[in-house]
């Protein structure tokens, strides 16, 4: 990381950018001390400690890819400002993975066929419904008029 800590900057300058509501942290009603989210909003929505976050933010550590990813996820980064992020975090450029889409198996497709009387759904790895029985279906509603 950079001896000027430019990766704390750039963290304090976007989590100043997003208003609570911008993420739907709801507001209490009391006046902010901070514009923007305050750290502790930003840790909560990115899944780590307030004291990793503040941490980070004062350039007293050298974060994760993980970390990062998910206080991108957090600050509604766009991919060149998660680049930047990674960049300024010594990190590299940003890793897309690209998932082949996933699908039912044969046999699982003949299983829900099978269960005639139970309902049944099958998710996948991303919580999206891969297939169906027709009492899911019944009981639920019409899967397949769900664009994906």
């Amino acid at each position: 990381m950079s001896t000027n800590n430019e990766l704390g900057e750039f963290l304090r300058a976007r989590r100043a950018q997003l208003r609570p509501a911008d993420v739907g942290v709801p507001e209490l009603g009391y006046p902010r001390r901070v514009p923007g989210l305050r750290r502790e909003e930003v840790a909560q929505l990115a899944g780590v400690s307030i004291d990793y976050y503040t941490r980070l933010e004062q350039g007293r550590l050298s974060p994760s890819r993980s970390a990062l990813a998910a206080i991108a996820r957090s600050l509604r980064l766009n991919e060149d400002q998660e680049n930047y992020l990674l960049s300024l975090a010594c990190h590299g450029g940003i890793r897309r993975y690209r998932y082949a889409t996933q699908k039912a198996g044969e046999q699982t497709l003949r299983l829900l066929r099978q269960l005639r009387d139970t309902p049944a759904i099958v998710i996948g790895r991303h919580m999206d419904v891969l297939a169906w029985n027709a009492p899911a279906e019944a009981l639920y509603l019409d899967f397949a008029a769900i664009p994906p």
